[in-house]
């Protein structure tokens, strides 16, 4: 039967960077958190955290056989500054964690691995973002790091960079401490955020978050962001990337999450172009691909009414005339604006 330290050394051999063991139950903070979020709508229009908010809250009501959860992170940590893209605006800025291939297989694929060589005396399930697991808090609870107060996983050896999944088993290992909160007085990530999304410290409001609004948010985007989001096409890296912590970072190993040349500052005109096929050709095997082509030329078209270049007039118009009616909105939004540019700036608070 493997032990804690066979299953460590095999997961280290599967290019897992970062591996815990933790009791299948979160603290009664961290399912209090989950049920305010839910009360306040933070979750905006992802309906689906609500749904199966009973099994996300308790890890024992999704496999009540379950008896250990193996948390396990994959460093994507940048070798460049993540914010270089943003200063461009004739390009898109597509989030770190996207521009190479998905990193839901390829967790997946690793886990299996592991999974097979725990499953030989014990029952395993695995999981990667894709079922009702609140993937951060078991990950503190299994001493990987802590939720920052930008809510995502902080590590002391890999920064705000850490992709995450799970092993649940009926295998019984002796849990890890769990992780204890190191973000002290420092406030840079609430600070970074362009659509100030964190009403308080460890709170987010998905709603005015430019990853939710770029990637979750099905209709037009509210126009009160729209200036904020700048470049930003697919997701957003402000908080992650002004942590402190990510100083001890050393750049993800995994060949497989390298950047796609193709998707690092990609020329704005060329994307607003895209059709269905030329999306899915571009994006094949990227996490980027799941949204469709018209939330991500409405994203686009974002992107060019701020851009401040005439050069992309021609483009917006054409956008405006686009079969989707919240891409041809879009488009006409850019149209007007890049007729009449307003300075972007940063959104405030609200009361």
């Amino acid at each position: 039967m493997p032990d804690k330290t066979a299953i460590a050394a095999r997961a280290k051999t599967l290019g897992f960077d970062a591996i815990g063991f933790a009791r299948p139950t979160l603290t009664p903070a961290q399912a209090q958190g989950l049920r305010d979020h839910l009360a306040a709508n933070h979750h905006g229009a992802m309906h689906w955290m609500a749904t199966r908010a009973d099994q996300r809250a308790d890890p024992r009501a999704l496999w009540p056989d379950a008896v250990t959860i193996i948390s396990l992170g994959l460093s994507y940590a940048p070798d460049t500054d993540p914010l270089a893209g943003l200063a461009n605006r004739a390009a898109g800025n597509i989030s770190v964690y996207a521009r190479g291939r998905d990193y839901h297989d390829i967790i997946k694929g690793k886990l299996k691995h592991l999974a097979q060589f725990i499953a030989r005396d014990a029952a395993v399930k695995v999981f990667v973002d894709t079922a009702p697991v609140m993937e951060k808090p078991l990950a503190q609870q299994a001493g990987l790091g802590w939720q920052g107060k930008h809510t995502n996983l902080v590590s002391r050896a890999h920064g705000s960079w850490l992709f995450l999944g799970e092993i649940f088993t009926t295998l019984a290992l002796e849990p890890d401490p769990p992780a204890a909160d190191h973000c002290g007085t420092c406030h840079a990530c609430l600070a970074a955020c362009p659509t100030a999304a964190f009403p308080a410290p460890y709170q987010l409001d998905a709603r005015r978050c430019i990853s939710y609004l770029t990637i979750e948010h099905p209709g037009p985007i509210p126009e009160e962001f729209r200036a904020a989001i700048g470049n930003r096409i697919y997701g957003c890296d402000d908080c992650l990337a002004v942590c402190p912590w990510n100083k001890f970072a050393s750049a993800g190993r995994e060949q497989k999450l390298h950047h796609n040349p193709a998707l690092v500052s990609p020329a704005l005109d060329h994307l607003a172009c895209l059709d269905d096929a030329s999306f899915r050709a571009l994006f094949t095997a990227s996490p980027v691909k799941r949204i469709g082509r018209d939330r991500f030329v409405r994203n686009v078209a974002i992107a060019i009414g701020n851009s401040a270049d005439p050069a992309l007039t021609d483009t917006a118009r054409a956008l405006a005339s686009d079969p989707n009616p919240v891409v041809a909105e879009a488009g006409a939004w850019a149209a007007a604006r890049l007729a009449s540019p307003a300075p972007s700036k940063r959104v405030r608070p609200t009361k």
